[in-house]
């Protein structure tokens, strides 16, 4: 689905909803990744700063790999409310592109971007792409039975550039090869795929109930089957 712009088409495509959930323990998550971007094999690391107390909430992913340094940078900040987590800026830095930024101004009740002139009204339960893993993190906590395989969850997600709904499928449990201090992990593979003409990525989420339902590995592939994969390899709580 192409990005919506305007209030009021928008708010046809985002309803407000409104879940339980429960937001896990703060922690930095190491992660290892193997990549293949524009036929080249690529490895590196990421770290994953998750912060949530006070009714405030932290989130900030790098990713870097060998040779290039720092491959991206997302960062989102915001409040914790009825809905969940609440975001009030989204910042996005790609390797060799300017930042971008988001801006969710609660006031107002309207999203606003760096680049472009597209709005998007604030009606809750609006997420961006950095927050959108720890909502869904959040929610598949306090779901317990009702996170099985086959339901879907339902999202409006922002970006560097515009916002559009995305929706989750939970595929089932299946193990997964995390670092040397995890092991084998029990994980519940959640997938989020693109509208069949949208060229936006897929997204594959494998989530640890016996570790607090962190993300022992992602992957992004994008339609040219280039894709980033990262693997849980250690988790410091804070």
């Amino acid at each position: 689905m192409a990005a919506l712009g305007g209030h009021a088409q928008a708010a046809e495509e985002h309803p407000a909803v409104k879940r339980p959930f429960d937001l896990p323990p703060s922690a930095d998550l190491n992660y290892s990744i193997s990549a293949r971007q524009h036929g080249f094999n690529l490895s590196g690391d990421a770290l994953v700063t998750w912060r949530a107390g006070a009714g405030k909430y932290s989130v900030n992913a790098e990713s870097r790999v060998a040779m290039l340094g720092k491959l991206t940078e997302n960062r989102s900040t915001g409040i914790v409310d009825a809905y969940g987590l609440a975001p009030t800026e989204y910042f996005d830095k790609r390797f060799r592109k300017d930042p971008t930024t988001a801006a969710f101004d609660r006031d107002d009740k309207t999203i606003t971007f760096s680049q472009g002139d597209k709005n998007y009204p604030v009606k809750g339960g609006e997420q961006d792409r950095a927050s959108v893993s720890w909502q869904l993190v959040a929610i598949a906590r306090a779901a317990k039975d009702k996170f099985k395989p086959g339901s879907e969850w339902q999202f409006f997600v922002v970006g560097p550039h515009d916002a559009d709904p995305w929706t989750f499928r939970v595929v089932g449990r299946e193990k997964v090869r995390a670092g040397p201090s995890l092991g084998e992990v029990d994980a519940v593979h959640v997938m989020r795929a693109p509208p069949p003409d949208s060229k936006d990525q897929t997204l594959d989420i494998w989530l640890a109930p016996g570790h607090e339902w962190y993300p022992v590995k992602l992957r992004f592939t994008d339609n040219d089957r280039d894709y980033v994969e990262q693997t849980l390899e250690r988790i410091v709580r804070k």
